[in-house]
């Protein structure tokens, strides 16, 4: 099964590359790696701002790790061209807006790395790192950040 028929079958609509809110670019490839920059978590087309352990909690936060992964698809797909160019999500990297004593950062990306799982099978499974911090970008909750091998 091809990658754009999971997402069918996940109802999942591709949305198009995010547009960069400062002075980078939403990807770089250099030879088979193509580094993705982070992107934050929307919510009905805006910023899904929230701090975990103030006003979001886990369960609710996963979704919005999966809704990051899903933009993350779609900046994969506009520099691919094909998602079944994919060799492997090699990493991810999260970064999860929280308080002190908010310590289920990890929890929080699971919502990301279940997706990329569920829609890569066994290239998705990657490397990853999940850190709690103060604050990120316009108050999102989530920025989350990727690396994947091309074939």
């Amino acid at each position: 099964m091809s990658v754009y028929d999971k997402l069918q079958a996940l109802n999942i609509t591709l949305p198009p590359a995010a547009t960069p809110a400062a002075t980078y670019v939403p990807y770089v490839q250099s030879g088979n790696m193509l580094f993705l920059s982070g992107h934050i978590a929307r919510k009905d087309g805006q910023v899904w701002a929230a701090q975990f352990g103030r006003n979001i909690g886990t369960e609710e936060g996963k979704l919005a790790a999966r809704a990051v992964a899903i933009d993350l698809l779609g900046t994969l797909h506009a520099a691919t061209g094909d998602l079944n160019k994919i060799a492997r999500i090699v990493k991810v990297m999260s970064l999860v807006n929280s308080t002190a004593d908010f310590t289920e950062q990890h929890l929080v990306t699971n919502g990301c790395s279940e997706l990329l799982g569920e829609v890569f099978g066994a290239k998705g499974v990657h490397a990853r790192s999940a850190f709690g911090v103060a604050q990120v970008p316009l108050g999102a909750c989530v920025e989350i950040e990727l690396i994947a091998e091309l074939a």
